[in-house]
């Protein structure tokens, strides 16, 4: 299929872009003009990079021509700084995705795979672990736009008939993720210990989250351009929580370094505890996490030695 990916050249697009060249599929990258092309350098000579502005419509219409798939990795904030600014997200966010289906109706295309966040959407989770009909009451911008997108997708589908799947991810850590970032728990705390800086953490410590390893997103992604699903909206994740002190501490054993961790006050933000319930995906897909989480550091821990400067 003629597939394009939007925000192709990040950590979990350029996975992406792998695994649908390995596939077969053509591939069509869209991302910001003069961006690093670095996470795509394996596969450059068989894709097409397209640059341009994701809240132009005339970029939208020229990057949709001929495409049958879109994926959707596009969004400008995260979790802790969309509070501040619920406005511009939803302006950025909502309104450009909005842009988008409409482009792509007018495009033809047949399906819209679109990541959202399995980790904002429902709030703080009244039982653990959190299925898909869980109730979603997000406590951050940054989910709420998440879930309105996921309502529009629906909407469209039921007007015009444009296809969609919704793979609502926990979060997933690996190689190409960058260290210096505003979430990420995992790269960016070895990315501290690679250059002796300290791990900054809000609250105690005790704040825990679902951590699954990029290479097992990619056949997630894979099944959800490929097969017509019998549902549309799909956690992915490790079914698994995690602490941050956990976290601080394995990887204190994987990179035989003794972290050093300055404790802040919490977020209002941060909910206490996420885990995913992952069955739906393994029942109806056929997916499910393969790496273990210390296998998942070890090989995180290695990029991160070649590649910090």
């Amino acid at each position: 299929m003629n597939c394009c990916v939007l925000g192709g050249a990040g950590f979990i697009g350029s996975h992406v872009v792998d695994g649908l060249v390995e596939r077969g599929h053509r591939v069509r990258v869209f991302d910001l003009p003069n961006v690093h092309t670095d996470n795509l350098s394996g596969v450059l000579s068989g894709i097409e990079c397209v640059s341009g502005d994701f809240h132009n419509r005339t970029d939208l219409a020229r990057i949709l021509d001929g495409m049958d798939v879109i994926v959707h990795l596009i969004g400008t904030t995260v979790p802790g700084p969309s509070n501040e600014n619920p406005a511009y997200d939803v302006e950025s966010n909502v309104i450009g995705t909005l842009n988008l289906l409409d482009e792509a109706r007018r495009a033809a295309v047949k399906r819209i795979v679109f990541a959202s966040s399995g980790g904002t959407v429902y709030g703080v989770p009244m039982s653990l672990p959190v299925a898909e009909d869980a109730p979603t009451n997000p406590i951050c911008s940054y989910g709420i736009t998440k879930l309105a997108i996921e309502k529009y997708l629906a909407l469209y589908r039921r007007l015009y008939g444009l296809d969609y799947t919704v793979l609502r991810l926990a979060n997933p850590y690996g190689e190409r993720q960058r260290t210096r970032a505003a979430q990420g728990a995992v790269a960016v705390f070895l990315g501290k210990v690679a250059r002796g800086e300290p791990i900054v953490i809000w609250g105690d410590g005790s704040v825990a989250r679902d951590y699954f390893y990029i290479g097992d997103l990619v056949p997630a992604f894979m099944s959800a351009v490929e097969k017509k699903s019998p549902s549309r909206i799909y956690n992915i994740g490790g079914g698994v929580a995690r602490s941050l002190n956990d976290i601080v501490a394995l990887i204190g054993e994987v990179t035989e370094r003794q972290p050093v961790v300055c404790y802040e006050e919490g977020r209002s933000l941060d909910v206490p505890v996420n885990c995913l319930d992952i069955s739906r995906a393994g029942n109806e897909l056929g997916w499910s996490p393969k790496t273990e989480f210390r296998e998942g550091l070890n090989r995180t821990w290695a990029w991160i030695k070649e590649n910090i400067d």
